[in-house]
């Protein structure tokens, strides 16, 4: 006589089991949306990017706190790419670990950008005055480059990384990769154009070229916290 064994039972006051999938799916959501709060950088960054603020006199609190935000978003991006990796190595392992090393790329680029911020604040604290206008000029131009590489470039090769690899996994809606891998090459020709002074970083051909990948990122973070992983092949032997 054959024997069965009867699956485990459940306690009704027993906690249900997290789903591990969807624990990464979450995460990886919020990481990505916690990546914008560093909007408004573009203003507490302002008085530290006019041509006599370095001798001049005020508070320095909001370009302190535009500096921690940013700070912020070079973590949360490196933490996408960790998160997810767990789940993209599955779909093409060179792809997930490029993945990661660009968004360690762009996370180091941004610190050294916030880093070129706060000594312009302390030589402004310690009292350089105009002795050290030219260095704040050079100190606010490093940033702009450094952000133009690290907030401009690297995030459209971020978008054909994680769009392609999303897009061939099917592991969420296809429509939301796509709007990645279509603003990633609108993104490129938007920073080459600033970076060879076609127009400016703020100017309204930037803005319009790099909407595209703000709405697909936006969009992926709220999809993943909201619905999680679609079922995919590349899932399906993961314990849950």
């Amino acid at each position: 006589m054959a024997m069965t064994t009867a699956p485990p039972s459940v306690s009704p006051g027993a906690p249900t089991p997290i789903d591990p999938l969807r624990k990464t799916a979450f995460w990886a959501g919020a990481l990505y949306l916690t990546s914008f709060v560093s909007i408004p950088t573009l203003i507490l960054y302002g008085p530290a990017k006019e041509a006599g603020y370095i001798a001049g006199l005020g508070p320095d609190t909001g370009v302190l706190i535009g500096g921690i935000l940013e700070l912020i978003v070079g973590l949360a991006g490196i933490g996408t790419a960790v998160v997810l990796y767990r789940v993209l190595k599955r779909q093409n392992q060179a792809a997930a670990l490029g993945l990661v090393a660009s968004r360690v790329l762009e996370g180091a680029l941004i610190f050294a950008g916030v880093a070129s911020i706060l000594t312009l604040v302390a030589l402004r604290q310690a009292g350089v005055g105009a002795d050290g206008l030219v260095t704040g000029q050079a100190l606010v131009g490093l940033y702009d480059k450094t952000f133009l590489v690290s907030q401009s470039l690297i995030p459209a090769v971020n978008a054909l990384l994680l769009g392609s690899l999303l897009y061939s996994s099917r592991l969420v809606p296809r429509v939301l990769p796509m709007l990645g891998l279509i603003g990633a090459p609108l993104l490129l020709v938007g920073t080459i154009g600033t970076l060879l002074g076609a127009w400016d970083a703020s100017s309204a051909p930037t803005v319009l070229l790099a909407l595209p990948i703000a709405t697909w990122e936006f969009s992926l973070g709220v999809y993943l916290v909201m619905k999680g992983f679609r079922p995919s092949p590349i899932t399906e032997d993961i314990a849950r």
